[in-house]
């Protein structure tokens, strides 16, 4: 019965997440379809046409009745993590909340 209740409210976390995560994902798209790159553009917006090295930006909440939807974020951001250093990828975390920040730091490899 516990973890059915678990089960039960997770699920309802991923519903109430679903329209965040529907106009998060709208936002950057606009964001990316509007960008225009100049000859000033920073590198790091426009791309220098490698895929040596990979960005990623990990948002959180700090809000505690946002624990699913968190730590949803943060188990896909470390899976991605994972596969691109396997992949022999050089990996940049950048992380927005306290539960990103704690959580990819342990991902991230030494040095």
């Amino acid at each position: 019965m516990v973890a059915a209740s678990k089960l039960r409210r997770a699920q309802e976390q991923a519903q109430i997440a679903q329209p965040y995560a529907e106009r998060m994902a709208g936002i950057l798209s606009r964001l990316a379809a509007n960008y225009v790159a100049t000859t000033s553009s920073p590198k790091l917006l426009t791309g220098t046409g490698k895929d040596q090295v990979h960005l990623l930006v990990v948002v959180t909440s700090d809000a505690a009745w946002r624990a699913a939807s968190n730590s949803n974020s943060v188990r896909e951001a470390r899976r991605v993590i994972r596969q691109l250093l396997a992949d022999g990828k050089e990996v940049k975390v950048l992380t927005v909340g306290r539960k990103a920040k704690t959580c990819c730091a342990a991902t991230r490899p030494a040095g």
